[in-house]
């Protein structure tokens, strides 16, 4: 069972990083936008980080990587924390995982197919969403709005249901002719993304590409598509002070990293100085003080 820090008592953490957990909360009664809630995972140990904001935090990496699927000890992590022999054979770490529409399940050659038929086919969903401007993203549902948040979306909209990893990927491409697929984090971070309205861009775009769709319909039939009408969600993420200039931490040219909590935003820690990419550095035997 994992034990939750209580931070008033200032007790170290020591263990490998995950990801942050971050899951949202009730908005507010004069706001629609609801707030973020992140929790840090050091091995099994968990911290509060909402209740760290103004205070003081340091992360000390001690030199150890291990992997977060067989726990073997890596000199280097692979696909944010894979040692090398599972980031070649594990069915998460292939391409077809970042590149859904390559999926080559049915030529016989997935790494894992009872992983893929588990994980890859099951039903997923496209998005719009705005962290740093106007993206088009795929996910399953059960990771929404999970995914969103890891993204530091302030507003996300879902607009199709599809059967099948691979025929997200191949609506993503589509939506990609129109749309951008990435973040730019160093403006997401900087806090600086206006508000856009997420349901007159999907109308807009699924009138520019309803042609696109006609193949799409063909070969998998009318009903692999399901659009999609919802409200759109908004986010608040916590941060007391967004950083003017960016500047980056990296536990492998620098293994401390403190300063004063500013705030969260997708994976990323605010610090007075600097930023660090907590899931860039999954595996990493860490102490939190």
């Amino acid at each position: 069972m994992s034990a939750v820090i209580d931070p008033l008592e200032r007790i170290p953490l020591r263990g490998c990083l995950s990801k942050m957990a971050v899951e949202p909360g009730i908005a507010d009664p004069d706001s629609d936008a609801e707030p973020a809630h992140y929790t840090l995972r050091v091995g099994e140990q968990r911290l509060d980080l909402n209740a760290r904001l103004g205070e003081p935090l340091r992360l000390v990496w001690h030199g150890n990587i291990f992997c977060t699927h067989c726990g073997r000890r890596t000199r280097k992590s692979f696909a944010q924390g894979y040692c090398y022999p599972c980031f070649k054979s594990l069915a998460q770490c292939d391409t077809c995982i970042v590149k859904p529409e390559t999926c080559h399940y049915f030529a016989g050659t997935c790494r894992e197919p009872a992983w893929g038929e588990r994980h890859c086919f099951r039903p997923h969903v496209v998005y719009l969403a705005n962290s740093s401007g106007l993206k088009v993203g795929i996910t399953r549902g059960t990771q929404i709005p999970t995914r969103w948040l890891d993204q530091g979306a302030i507003q996300a909209l879902p607009i199709l249901e599809v059967d099948t990893r691979q025929q997200s990927g191949f609506v993503e491409m589509l939506f990609k002719e129109r749309v951008a697929d990435r973040t730019n984090w160093r403006a997401m971070l900087k806090g600086e993304v206006e508000p856009l309205d997420l349901s007159a861009q999907r109308d807009r775009l699924f009138a520019q590409l309803e042609s696109g769709f006609v193949p799409l319909r063909e070969r998998f039939g009318a009903d692999a598509f399901q659009r999609l009408d919802q409200r759109p969600r908004r986010f608040r993420y916590p941060v007391l002070e967004f950083p003017r200039k960016i500047a980056s931490h990296n536990f492998d040219k620098q293994p401390e990293v403190a300063g004063t909590l500013l705030g969260m935003k997708g994976q990323y820690l605010m610090l007075d100085s600097g930023v660090i990419n907590l899931r860039k550095f999954t595996g990493y035997e860490v102490s939190v003080m």
